[in-house]
């Protein structure tokens, strides 16, 4: 759906994984390596291998080679994530099979390749690290289970370590693997509770995660920082449990075993306490980023604004997750009651175990982020597929006879309650009308509509990097706020000072700060670090013609609506800028900041929607209407004057205005002569 609107990559982060494989395929990985990217956080620049999902660029590469004859990289990257989504259908059927069978696969297969959130983050374009970083986190989990099952030891060694190494690869590809990582380490805790092959698990566990361990070291990220962080004690702790428990098993005698194996639960409790507590002072484990930390407790968003101010780190509203999962959650539901009531008096109890692990984790990770949000997917598919089948099963079972010997006949209840469970499950593909997981998923490239919320292509956007990359000089510096960095560098070719990476805080609190200072001192800082021009974008709204002077609102996704951020990161009150509404900005901000002097409008009169009334100062309630000005000129004496506005800006007539504006500094300019 989104290259009905034009054949793009997706989003932002793409555009730096474009071009990160595409100079892995046409320099070499020795190159690769040691590559040194001068045009991204300048003047610093960044070190790619080590800040990179390695694994992304290196399986996309790998299959270019191999596949991708006759097609350039862009067009090959456009389709790597629809190719590799659905290669994972094929697998999540794979791991549901080995939990619930072959029925309940099949059923899995079907919901994973209609669900929403997975294909919001694996459609066409979106060569970003989710569907890789799903592809080989699954496949390492299912051969992990498969081998639990296995009957041939030689089978289960090559399915163990083929399972590690995945999952490793996953690691490289996707931070959100962790999750996987977290799963497997509850999953070996109660593993021995749940499987009486205790030879097997001595052997088996320690091989699977001496595997992952081993891979993850070739990869620079995260690599060591894995193996001796939380991630790695999350995954060797629980084995040298798993080990010492089935030790004590075995070698106890039956009065015995069960004093000493309580005994070691509530010690390895008690010291995992211990450990984690330390750990997070950071003095001899390796503690995760603000972003993993708050996965783990999503009340951390609100005291980060940066994480806080990215829209994929939002923490989910009760809305968004039954938007997401929809009825689906009722069949979770009905899978964990069954489960549960089998749970002890089943063969399957390991694996029902880990459906459980799962489902439990997959909801409650997800509420951290929107962008986690596919996990609670999984995990409602996992528990809905395996507790559909064995519904039905119990439903289509022989009758019994009667006491009387009469048959009852339960033809026509049993189709009903068949129609029930198809209505149900498509119901989230039709309903509601304007609003379902297929029309909702209908929008545009993010570089065609600028990430605004309008379902609509602009050209703004295209044209002004085309611009970029032929009329600035190509040592030009760029000085934006960072969601634009990305753009910027891969097709714009141009140097900037911050990108999507986020990977330097104090970069960009510098640049939210040069943003609402003076302009003179703005010019000042940006003179000290080297820029040479600097992009804003603005949204705009027409609402209506007053004396041939069309008039705007200003909202929609530019900067005009992240200018609280801004002031949010730089550490500033917002209310020293903005009014109540948070919105709309005062005489200050207009007048004093740089940001206000850049916007290309001025407030003409607010107004009251309720009461159609026009006022001259901000009242509450009211809305500021705008007009066109540009304060720094092209040509002007002043430290900046505009050398570009995109085309919806240059509108008259336009009803939505995405206003791409590039100003060049006045070197020459003297702040002195204007005292």
């Amino acid at each position: 759906m989104p290259a009905e609107y034009g054949y793009e990559l997706n989003e932002f982060d793409p555009y730096f994984n474009y071009r990160a494989t595409e100079y892995l395929v046409e320099n070499g990985y020795g190159a690769y390596k040691e590559w040194h990217d001068d045009m991204s956080w300048y003047p610093d620049g960044r070190d790619v291998s080590a800040t990179s999902q390695t694994g992304l660029h290196f399986t996309a590469a790998a299959l270019y080679s191999a596949f991708g004859s006759g097609m350039s990289i862009y067009d090959f990257t456009i389709l790597f994530p629809a190719v590799i989504g659905s290669l994972t259908v094929l697998l999540i059927f794979a791991l549901v099979r080995v939990i619930g069978g072959t029925s309940a696969g099949l059923l899995s297969a079907i919901l994973f390749s209609v669900s929403f959130p997975i294909i919001v983050r694996g459609s066409i374009g979106w060569f970003k690290s989710e569907p890789l970083g799903l592809f080989y986190g699954i496949l390492g989990v299912y051969l992990l289970l498969s081998a639990i099952k296995a009957n041939n030891a030689k089978i289960a060694a090559a399915k163990l370590v083929g399972g590690g190494m995945s999952l490793a690869a996953g690691l490289g590809s996707w931070g959100g693997d962790h999750f996987f990582v977290l799963v497997l380490g509850v999953f070996f805790l109660a593993l021995p509770f749940l499987n009486g092959d205790r030879r097997f698990q001595l052997w088996a566990i320690p091989l699977f995660t001496a595997s992952l361990l081993g891979t993850i070291l070739f990869f620079e990220r995260p690599g060591i920082s894995f193996v001796a962080g939380i991630g790695g004690l999350s995954l060797v702790g629980p084995t040298i449990f798993l080990v010492a428990y089935n030790l004590v098993r075995i070698f106890s005698s039956e009065k015995k075993a069960f004093r000493n194996s309580l005994l070691l639960f509530a010690g390895t409790i008690a010291s995992g306490a211990i450990v984690l507590t330390t750990a997070f002072s950071g003095a001899f484990l390796h503690v995760p980023s603000f972003r993993y930390l708050n996965s783990i407790n999503p009340f951390l968003t609100t005291i980060n604004p940066l994480t806080d101010s990215i829209s994929e780190h939002a923490t989910t509203t009760i809305a968004q997750s039954f938007f997401f999962h929809s009825v689906w959650m009722i069949f979770a539901g009905i899978g964990i009651w069954i489960i549960l009531s089998r749970v002890g008096s089943h063969q399957r109890n390991d694996m029902y175990g880990f459906a459980l692990i799962f489902g439990i984790l997959g909801v409650y990770i997800s509420s951290a982020f929107v962008r986690l949000e596919v996990f609670a997917s999984i995990a409602i598919i996992i528990l809905s597929s395996v507790g559909i089948p064995i519904m039905i099963r119990k439903i289509f079972e022989k009758p019994r006879q009667t006491k009387w010997g009469l048959v009852r006949d339960r033809h026509v209840p049993k189709l009903t309650f068949c129609a029930g469970i198809i209505i149900l499950l498509v119901i989230p593909l039709l309903v509601p009308e304007n609003s379902n997981w297929i029309n909702e998923h209908n929008d545009p490239p993010t570089i065609l509509n600028g990430a605004t919320q309008y379902h609509e292509v602009f050209p703004d956007w295209p044209a002004t990097l085309s611009w970029i990359k032929e009329n600035t000089p190509e040592d030009a510096v760029i000085a934006s706020w960072w969601d634009y960095g990305y753009w910027i560098t891969t097709v714009g070719e141009r140097t900037t000072l911050a990108d999507n990476a986020t990977i330097d805080r104090k970069q960009i609190t510098k640049i939210a700060k040069v943003l609402l200072s003076s302009p003179d001192e703005a010019w000042q800082t940006l003179q000290e670090i080297g820029a040479d021009y600097v992009l804003v974008f603005v949204v705009a709204n027409l609402v209506t013609t007053d004396n041939d002077v069309p008039l705007y609102t200003l909202s929609g996704g530019g900067d005009e609506s992240k200018k609280v951020w801004f002031m949010k990161i730089a550490g500033e009150p917002p209310l020293k800028y903005l009014h109540g509404d948070l919105m709309s900005g005062t005489p200050y901000f207009w007048n004093e900041t740089l940001l206000g002097n850049l916007f290309p409008y001025t407030v003409v009169t607010y107004y009251n929607q309720q009461n159609m009334l026009q006022f001259d100062s901000h009242v509450q309630g009211t809305i500021p209407i705008y007009a066109k000005d540009i304060k720094f000129q092209h040509g002007n004496e002043g430290p900046f004057e505009l050398v570009y506005a995109s085309p919806s800006y240059l509108s008259d007539t336009a009803s939505v205005s995405l206003g791409v504006l590039i100003y060049e500094l006045n070197k020459d300019y003297d702040p002195a002569s204007e005292i």
